[in-house]
């Protein structure tokens, strides 16, 4: 069983980053920047927060 903090973000939340610009700063690690994989997830390696995006992926630009 997993305790990981899962978060729905959409395309307003991105660029994506951990902590979220709104989340208590008391226990907040260093920002990172986090990139959606193919499915639309990504796992912060500070905290293990999965964010899971919600509606269609924006296209990458190259």
């Amino acid at each position: 069983m997993s305790t990981a903090t899962r978060v729905e973000v959409t395309v307003q939340d991105l660029p994506l980053t951990c902590p979220m610009p709104k989340a208590s700063l008391w226990n907040a690690h260093p920002k990172v920047s986090l990139a959606l994989d193919a499915h639309g997830v990504a796992h912060c390696p500070y905290c293990g927060t999965i964010y899971q995006f919600k509606g269609e992926l924006p296209q990458g630009h190259h």
